[in-house]
């Protein structure tokens, strides 16, 4: 099938041997109630397999509300998808699964979410640092606070809990640029942090600017996840955004999703532009 045909939202890409591999919230019903995931696999980014699901969230009690945003990295031999369910007592939460295959079939593996139990949250991604200690980037979510965070907490080195306490970095509102949703609503969506060339640390993440859904940039001090950042350049602000960033052997590629229209949703690629101290799409 062509690219033009797979309707998902937050997609993520991983390239291992030759071939792409397509993740993503499966866009009906804004993904949820959806029954799990799929993955698409390609040689081109243009044309795809016909969706594979890797995960049946129905399977394991876990096709409550929520079926969102599904990320696999490869961690320690194995692949571990971390996405978004709704908990037992109504909150949303990331919790991570593992395969020892890019396919699947992937299987519960943390013990409940690994974000905050009595926060609603979303979209967390893995991130490792310098020290090979593991990290859950996520947002507690505005639907909670009003004005959503975007926040990390240490993981242990199975991926399958929180160790310590959560970290709130920064607040949707605190960006020059972003704007509420409705009333007074400000949203974190969709983190993912890139280490550039010359090792600089940058996160991408979504909201909303004049209206419309946007993919912004923060770059972290002396290349840390940590407290001390800037809001730079957005990548995207019309009609696109929860993006991550993946390389082949021959370019770095942006993937989002555009419109943010539900049902008209689709994956899009983009060249990355890494001049190391800055990042922007071509």
């Amino acid at each position: 099938m062509r690219k033009e045909q797979i309707n998902i939202r937050d997609p993520f890409v991983v390239y291992e041997n030759g071939k792409y591999y397509l993740y993503g919230s499966r866009a009906r019903n804004f993904g949820c109630n959806t029954n799990g995931f799929d993955v698409y696999i390609s040689d081109d980014l243009t044309n795809w397999s016909e969706p594979i699901e890797c995960f049946s969230s129905e399977q394991y009690g876990l096709n409550r509300f929520a079926n969102w945003a599904p990320e696999v990295h490869k961690y320690n031999g194995q692949y571990y998808m971390l996405a978004t369910f709704t908990q037992e007592n109504g909150l949303r939460g990331t919790y991570s699964l593992v395969s020892d295959s890019l396919t699947g079939p992937f299987v519960p593996h943390s013990k409940g979410a690994l974000t905050p139990n009595e926060w609603e949250c979303l979209d967390g991604t893995l991130y490792v640092d310098e020290s090979d200690i593991p990290y859950l980037v996520f947002c507690h979510e505005h639907t909670q606070i009003k004005d959503g965070t975007m926040c990390y907490v240490r993981l242990n080195e199975p991926l399958d809990s929180a160790e310590g306490e959560a970290v709130t970095m920064f607040a949707a509102s605190s960006h020059p640029l972003v704007g509420p949703v409705g009333k007074d609503h400000f949203v974190t969506d969709g983190p993912f942090m890139y280490r550039s060339k010359t090792g600089e640390l940058f996160m991408i993440w979504s909201s909303f600017v004049n209206g419309n859904y946007a993919e912004l940039v923060v770059k972290f001090k002396d290349g840390k996840l940590g407290l001390e950042f800037e809001h730079v350049e957005p990548l995207l602000d019309n009609d696109g955004g929860h993006g991550m960033i993946f390389s082949d052997e021959e370019k770095t590629y942006f993937t989002y999703h555009t419109p943010n229209t539900r049902l008209c949703e689709r994956p899009e690629f983009r060249v990355v532009e890494d001049n190391g101290d800055t990042i922007g799409i071509i």
